[in-house]
């Protein structure tokens, strides 16, 4: 166990948000692709008991001029959990 993961962090959701900025690196990069969404085995080894996968940004530039409508999600996430009223859906 990671000594920077204490009890109470196992207690909350943990989301991984999987995002590549093209569809080329889409389609070719795929262990790019793989290994980000095995932080979800990698957040269940570590004990947590709620893992949420956001991958809705994938082949979605993070330069600002393409929405990103993962990344809105995940924001709106944190900033319910931080009031106190999040859940992972």
């Amino acid at each position: 166990m990671n000594p920077k993961i204490k009890p109470e962090h196992l207690g909350r959701a943990a989301v991984v948000y999987v995002r590549q900025s093209t569809l080329g690196q889409v389609e070719h990069h795929t262990e790019s692709k793989r290994r980000q969404y095995s932080l979800v085995d990698t957040a269940a080894q570590l004990g947590f008991a709620s893992i949420g996968t956001i991958d809705d940004d994938l082949g979605r530039s993070g330069s600002g001029l393409v929405e990103r409508p993962g990344f809105q999600k995940l924001v709106a996430m944190v900033w319910q959990w931080k009031r106190g009223r999040g859940a992972l859906h």
